[in-house]
């Protein structure tokens, strides 16, 4: 199959070339690379690459189709897709679709035919930069002006780009207005969503939560009113820093209620206590990155997908214990407060996609939660 051709920029003036594949469009964002070798349906609907041009390692994509049970959002959030081959004959039980008829339907653009491998490395070497995916405009020269001209990812909030409008609670079917009564009984928890996705509220509820969902810039007032068992402060998009409505009611709620938070909520109570955050040169974006627990000398596979990270020299000294450490490059992966029912982690307890080693921290944040609450009766 013939297809027109389509070119991708970076900022420092680099271009690939190869063929357009999804809507004929173009697309600025942040260009970065996923190792995951599956997944690719979950990726493209996480609202944490609101921004970004998702790179594939993997070098065979579109291979089992999509379907409707693998969604992370209610649409597609990364703004392009880069791919070295394009299954065009999917064959999975589950397909009800491809992925390029998914990408036409949604309007998102993409490019085939790209030696990824050369620009994953490229992208590791130099770091991630901005880039243009363009199907339309085929001029090198225009597309790293236009590059150049979009907004970089370090101070960027990106969070009420992508959060619900109005509270929502999650029950078994996915989103509602209504819970069955027999859910009355369950904890509520009060989900904070910067760009959550689904897997963390299906895990919520597998774990015998009450699971309601609410707008990014809910004040802390507003979530207490509702009298929750927990908070969660979900994943999402974009520079934690300009987030300072998010710092404040991470800050407030901490104090008050058992509070889980996750990626961007880990890097949000990371601030909330006075630490700083970084932007690291290339991210941690996969199914397959390695996570030790120091206090056992476990390693956790885990699903991961940020770009910025809790700085852990700048956390006050002796108020967390830090806990995991990427086994990669070192950085922080998750904490607990010595003083206060507060836990995150930087990667992704409820995989989607991936492996399940990490789903222990929805346990402990539910035993966080009942102990919480036992102490308030006795009290």
């Amino acid at each position: 199959m013939t297809r027109p051709a389509a070119l991708l920029a970076l900022e420092d003036g680099r271009v690939f070339r190869g063929e357009s594949i999804g809507a004929p469009a173009e697309a600025t964002g942040e260009v970065v690379f996923n190792t995951s070798m599956t997944g690719y349906q979950e990726v493209l609907s996480d609202p944490s690459y609101c921004g970004q041009i998702v790179t594939f390692t993997y070098p065979l994509l579109g291979n089992y189709g999509v379907n409707g049970e693998d969604w992370e959002s209610a649409g597609l959030h990364a703004q392009a897709l880069v791919c070295r081959d394009l299954c065009e004959t999917p064959s999975n039980w589950r397909a009800r679709g491809t992925l390029e008829g998914l990408l036409v339907e949604r309007g998102v653009p993409g490019i085939t035919g790209v030696d990824t491998r050369a620009l994953t490395r490229h992208l590791r070497d130099r770091g991630t930069m901005r880039g243009c995916l363009s199907a339309t405009d085929l001029d090198a020269d225009s597309l790293v002006r236009k590059t150049r001209r979009s907004p970089t990812m370090l101070g960027l909030a990106l969070a009420d780009r992508v959060t619900c409008a109005a509270p929502y609670w999650w029950t078994e079917a996915g989103p509602g207005e209504v819970l069955p009564a027999e859910d009355d009984a369950r904890p509520l928890v009060a989900v904070l969503d910067f760009g959550v996705k689904w897997g963390i509220l299906r895990r919520l509820r597998a774990e015998g939560f009450r699971v309601r969902v609410l707008p990014a810039r809910t004040p802390a007032h507003a979530v207490l009113a509702l009298e929750p068992a927990g908070v969660v402060l979900s994943n999402g998009p974009g520079d934690p820093e300009p987030l300072g409505f998010a710092i404040e009611t991470a800050r407030a709620l901490a104090h008050e209620v058992p509070t889980l938070g996750i990626c961007l909520g880990h890097q949000l109570l990371g601030l909330a206590f006075g630490g700083t955050t970084r932007k690291l040169k290339f991210g941690h974006r996969g199914a397959n990155h390695p996570v030790i627990d120091r206090r056992t000398g476990a390693v956790e596979v885990t699903s991961q997908n940020h770009g910025f990270v809790v700085d852990a020299d700048t956390l006050p000294a002796g108020e967390f214990a830090l806990t995991h450490f990427s086994a990669n490059d070192g950085t922080l992966e998750g904490m607990t407060h010595r003083g206060l029912p507060v836990l995150s982690c930087q990667y992704h307890p409820e995989a989607s996609p991936g492996p399940h080693d990490a789903r222990p921290w929805f346990r402990v944040f539910a035993e966080m939660v009942a102990a919480h609450v036992v102490s308030r009766e006795v009290v």
